[in-house]
């Protein structure tokens, strides 16, 4: 009765999140099964950003409440955002889960599990659901254990890496629920962070991505702004000097954040990817200031446009909110011409909904659901068109590409460009966590897909590269 599947909603903290209590779970004994028909404890690591992300998880939990009548022993938990959100509220909807843990208390996971499944096998009734919401200083920190397989020696091996250096958030934009739901900004030791970007280097990763609310805000209370280089650049310049790591990525940053050291370092920092994840939000200045957002939409382009003298070639992706209250036709339009002027490559685009306890929720003047959605399919439409023309370019060119594992399907393999796109083509098992040149003989728009090359020879003749290719 110790099988344990963990379903995650919402970003990549979440993913991190969720890979941590994983990794909790088995060194206390308890085994992470990819199939939830098949568990005895079922936990739903939850986000809060929109009412329909938590309204998903809300749907999927009472859906799992009918199993506890045929299962007595099942025992259903919610982890993060939305159990940081709602609390003890939930059980007005969801009555018969057993655990509802925020996202400060993510390591206590295994001891209320432990608690539970002792009660069950005394069979003493449990009583009321543990409820732990609370804040606990330097919970930060806990977020540091990686999934380790339970059979390693079978397993795919583990190229890529989320590394949590940042959690929280003050930056108090008017429609976010994220202050509430992850607290103040907390930032975790330097040395711990480089640390553990060593021991993953050590086990093969050869990528990692830093994780944060407001990655860019690392240590900007902890650390000296060292000759106008920010800690967080700090950071990058020692995970970069980690012998054996490739690659370099982090999310989500602020436009704040880009001061002229972290331009520079997309320059001078081979292994920092040429992508960019850039909130814009709006492209409307009266937008961006109700939305509190410390910018304008020159500033904005100013940064996109330093960013791209850095390194001509980045890859850029964003947030953009339609339909904030009071926005005209005009404010839109604003969003939209500098949605086009920017050509992103990537975006997720939302229309806004209300977040109580959020300011943006007591403003008048909401936007129509079909205004909402006339504008968000404006500029997928141009998102579609700047993608699909990015990715044409591509096709007959030669891309680094590191070879991540298996496709989906497990019919060939995948990998992604430095500029984040996603790569589909044969290779020998032998070359997972290689960097190799693929020349892209065809592209949709999110998808590349192409032959490896290396210097003309065969794939079947060619013989294993030893460090990577360069």
């Amino acid at each position: 009765m110790n099988r344990v599947h963990i379903k995650t909603y919402g970003c990549q903290m979440n993913e991190r999140d969720s890979e941590a209590v994983a990794a909790m779970l088995r060194a206390r004994g308890y085994r992470i099964v990819p199939d939830e028909d098949n568990c005895d404890i079922l936990l739903l690591n939850t986000c809060s950003v929109r009412d329909a992300a938590e309204q998903k998880a809300i749907g999927k939990a009472g859906y799992l409440q009918h199993r506890k009548k045929k299962q007595p022993d099942f025992i259903l938990g919610i982890l993060g955002c939305m159990a940081q959100n709602r609390g003890a509220s939930l059980l007005d909807q969801l009555p018969d889960l057993d655990l509802i843990v925020g996202t400060q208390k993510f390591h206590q996971v295994p001891d209320y599990l432990d608690n539970l499944r002792a009660a069950r096998d005394a069979g003493v009734p449990i009583g009321e659901t543990i409820v732990d919401i609370a804040e606990e200083a330097g919970s930060q920190n806990t977020i540091k254990d990686h999934v380790v397989p339970e059979a390693a020696e079978h397993a795919p091996r583990q190229v890529t890496a989320f590394v949590s250096i940042q959690q929280g958030c003050n930056m108090d934009c008017s429609f976010c629920i994220v202050p509430k739901t992850r607290g103040d900004e907390r930032s975790r030791p330097m040395d711990d962070i480089v640390a553990e970007c060593q021991g993953l280097v050590a086990r093969g990763v050869r990528e990692i991505t830093l994780l944060g609310q407001i990655v860019t805000s690392y240590g900007r209370r902890d650390y000296v702004h060292t000759g106008g280089v920010t800690p967080f650049v700090q950071l990058l310049d020692r995970v970069h000097a980690i012998e054996g790591l490739e690659r370099i990525r982090f999310t989500s940053p602020h436009p704040r954040g880009f001061k002229d050291d972290l331009i520079e370092a997309y320059a001078r920092l081979p292994k920092l990817c040429g992508y960019v994840h850039l909130p814009m939000q709006s492209g409307s200045d009266r937008i961006l200031k109700a939305m509190n957002r410390p910018y304008t939409r020159e500033r904005y382009r100013q940064i996109v446009e330093a960013l791209r003298a850095a390194q001509p070639d980045m890859y850029f992706s964003t947030d953009v909110i339609v339909g904030f209250p009071g926005e005209t036709e005009e404010d839109f339009q604003q969003t939209r011409d500098l949605f086009e002027a920017c050509n992103y490559d990537m975006a997720y685009i939302f229309k806004y909904s209300i977040r109580t306890g959020t300011p943006a929720a007591e403003l008048g003047d909401q936007i129509p659901e079909e205004v909402k959605e006339a504008r968000n399919q404006a500029l997928l439409d141009i998102l579609q068109r700047n993608s699909l023309r990015r990715t044409a370019t591509l096709v007959g060119k030669i891309e680094e590409v590191l070879v991540e594992g298996p496709d989906k399907n497990g019919q060939r393999f995948t990998g992604r460009t430095r500029g984040n796109r996603v790569c589909v083509f044969d290779a020998d098992p032998r070359l997972v966590g290689e960097l190799v040149p693929l020349r892209i003989e065809r592209a949709s728009v999110s998808t590349l897909y192409g032959e490896l090359v290396l210097a003309g020879v065969p794939i079947a003749e060619r013989p294993m590269p030893s460090s990577g290719w360069k």
